[in-house]
């Protein structure tokens, strides 16, 4: 039977449900994390990171310009930030591998 023919559905409660969930770090986001933590002064943790290609790519690039990052586990990362005029230049050209992110937002850095 279809619904055009007046078929009704009842519905009951399952119960409760509990639990943690954790998702993975957004890409972009991971992104804007390196490159602002870099900037910035002091030291910053960012937790939630992506650890995917792209992602490490940029990390690889601000290491490349001086910045000290210390991946502590899979997902999180301690950046000790250089400042705005902290940057070095890189001794060779940066490889940012496929990430257009990076490619976008890197010259502005």
């Amino acid at each position: 039977m279809s619904a055009a023919q007046g078929v009704t559905y009842r519905v009951q409660p399952g119960g409760a449900l509990r639990g943690t969930l954790r998702v993975p770090g957004d890409k972009s986001i991971s992104h804007r994390a390196v490159m602002l933590g870099a900037l910035a002064e002091g030291t910053s943790t960012v937790s939630g990171f992506l650890n995917g290609e792209d992602c490490r790519c940029t990390m690889k690039a601000f290491q490349a310009m001086g910045v000290r990052i210390e991946q502590v586990d899979d997902t999180t990362l301690k950046v000790h930030g250089v400042g705005l005029h902290g940057l070095r230049a890189p001794a060779q050209a940066l490889d940012l591998g496929n990430s257009g992110t990076s490619m976008r937002l890197m010259p502005a850095s």
